[in-house]
């Protein structure tokens, strides 16, 4: 609650023209928004160019934010939104690098994790677009199932349809790996 009066704040005073106020929301979502573009393109470069041509349009279209929904779930949208229009125009040609956390242990199961880490990842990438996007900002975000719905701007039967389709495809994918 705290976080969100503090967005809530930042928004009115950088409506207000301050710089510094939206540099912070920024810096507080900038993560968060990073990891979602990631997640849905796949890609490095394209996902910082997602998040930061996500940002710029906020700034730019910050008079237009109601405030009826937290100020993540507004930066979501327009990041997802930013990240099916790339989806739409072209496929994703790299996958997501190796960067998780080492894992402490036996050497086999360490790579044993790793591989079904990336093949969990490589799923993700094969899904289709809009099925990617529910099941990113559930599973990977963090967002309940009315929140993904609200990012989307659909009900919350096509959301759970969605993430059903896709966890059943991931199964698939898992299911080949193995």
């Amino acid at each position: 609650m705290i976080v969100e009066a503090d967005d809530r704040l930042l928004v009115g005073a950088a409506r207000r023209g301050d710089l510094e106020a939206f540099d912070v929301l920024v810096r507080r979502h900038q993560a968060p928004v990073y990891r979602l573009a990631l997640r849905m393109l796949g890609s490095e470069a394209d996902a910082e160019d997602a998040a930061q041509e996500a940002f710029v349009q906020a700034w730019r279209s910050l008079e237009r934010f109601r405030g009826d929904s937290a100020f993540a779930t507004w930066m979501y949208r327009i990041v997802t939104n930013r990240c099916l229009n790339a989806l739409a125009a072209r496929r994703p040609v790299e996958g997501l690098t190796d960067r998780y956390p080492e894992p402490a242990g036996d050497p086999a199961e360490v790579a044993e994790r790793r591989a079904r880490l990336r093949a969990v990842a490589d799923g993700v990438l094969t899904l289709p677009p809009e099925q990617r996007a529910a099941l990113v900002l559930r599973e990977f975000q963090g967002l309940s199932y009315e929140e993904v719905a609200q990012v989307l701007g659909v009900s919350l039967a096509a959301v759970k349809g969605r993430i059903h389709r896709a966890r059943l495809r991931l199964i698939e994918v898992i299911a080949g790996w193995e």
